[in-house]
């Protein structure tokens, strides 16, 4: 294992093979990787502590539950209100499905889905109803180009691009 922060070859692979396929076991890893199972559990353990490995949950589609519509919204928020407590009303709204806060011309930027363009506008008004809402900017998601990922960058912290 590198120092810091960083991963090693072996951390990418174990990252990758839990990346296709989540259910399996620690032991199945360490066969296909050709180490001890105890070198697998260690590892694992590591990357969960250091929080690089956050979750081993399934990754849904929003558009596959009924929720085709994907928009960005950039908030501009009351400086008096704070980010932390309109995370915590924005994380009510089933919809939000990220909030991050930003730099540039807004204080926070959230992806958010709806079923059609007109439930996206009944849940962009309910985000505006929250305290502290000064304004919205909406994009609409035409298309998504590149799913979210992470394996790339796994890859590429352990020196194998």
């Amino acid at each position: 294992m590198t120092s810091g922060t960083g991963i090693d070859a072996l951390d990418a692979k174990l990252i990758e093979l839990l990346e296709a396929e989540p259910r399996i076991g620690v032991l199945e890893c360490a066969r296909r990787l050709g180490v001890a199972r105890g070198t697998v559990q260690a590892r694992l353990d590591k990357l969960i502590a250091r929080g690089v490995v956050r979750d081993f949950g399934p990754r849904v589609d929003p558009a596959a539950l009924g929720y085709p519509v994907t928009a960005f919204v950039t908030l501009e928020l009351r400086q008096a209100v704070g980010h932390q407590p309109m995370a915590q009303r924005l994380a009510r709204i089933p919809e939000v499905l990220e909030a991050h806060t930003v730099t540039g011309a807004g204080d926070m930027l959230c992806r958010i889905v709806a079923r059609t363009n007109a439930e996206l506008q009944d849940v962009i008004d309910r985000v505006l109803a929250s305290e502290g809402v000064l304004r919205a900017t909406t994009v609409i998601a035409l298309a998504e180009q590149i799913p979210h990922r992470t394996l790339p960058l796994v890859k590429e912290a352990a020196g194998l691009n």
